[in-house]
């Protein structure tokens, strides 16, 4: 499955992750996002199995967030890592080179080393203000990514506060795809937004 189009990442404080994975993939999402700052190790493992059925089951990717332990322990797909997360290349020479390795990025620099260390993809933001990741920076918004998409040969999503209204401002700067978080996973019904941000992809292509 090609890393582009809609990339969906759970949030617990908005929508229990596994009710919300199925309405996404119900809705047609095919990349799905594990992320859970506060759960446990065992609590993650446990959620990461419920969704490695599920995801199989719709013929989905699951990536999950900062822990390779557990992404290769519930044999996920890939792992999305940040900037102070286990170095991009110790993960690929513990995961191999069929493993998705995902990376947060700010900037060129950030942006280049990734790609050189082995990151399958990048993930440039916050594209806007976003309420759901205490820790993210002010936004960078899509000229950043513009430049890093220019940069780099692998693929380039965007993410923080993206919504149907503003997504269209991201993708003409070139990303290959959308992490959105609240706009699905806060919405009343994810499975109907999930599509909708579909129909907005396909219209362009995607």
């Amino acid at each position: 499955m090609r890393l582009v189009g809609l990339y969906v990442i759970t949030e617990p404080a908005l929508r229990d992750p596994i009710e919300g994975a199925r309405l996404v993939l119900e809705g047609g999402g095919r990349i799905l996002q594990l992320r859970d700052k506060h759960a446990t190790t065992r609590q993650l493992v446990q959620m990461g199995q419920e969704l490695r059925a599920l995801t199989r089951q719709y013929g989905a990717l699951l990536i999950v967030n900062d822990r390779l332990d557990v992404a290769l322990a519930v044999e996920a797909d890939g792992v999305h890592l940040g900037q102070d997360d286990l170095p991009v290349a110790l993960a690929r020479r513990l995961a191999g080179e069929k493993f998705i390795i995902g990376v947060s990025a700010e900037t060129l620099e950030e942006a280049r080393r990734a790609e050189a260390e082995g990151a399958s993809y990048l993930g440039v933001g916050p594209m806007f203000a976003t309420a759901t990741k205490a820790d993210a920076g002010a936004p960078i918004g899509p000229a950043r990514l513009r430049a890093i998409k220019q940069a780099v040969s692998i693929p380039v999503f965007g993410i923080g506060g993206i919504t149907l209204q503003n997504a269209a401002q991201v993708l003409e700067a070139g990303a290959d795809g959308i992490c959105v978080i609240s706009a699905i996973m806060g919405a009343a019904d994810p499975a109907e937004a999930t599509r909708q941000f579909l129909t907005m992809l396909a219209q362009r292509g995607m």
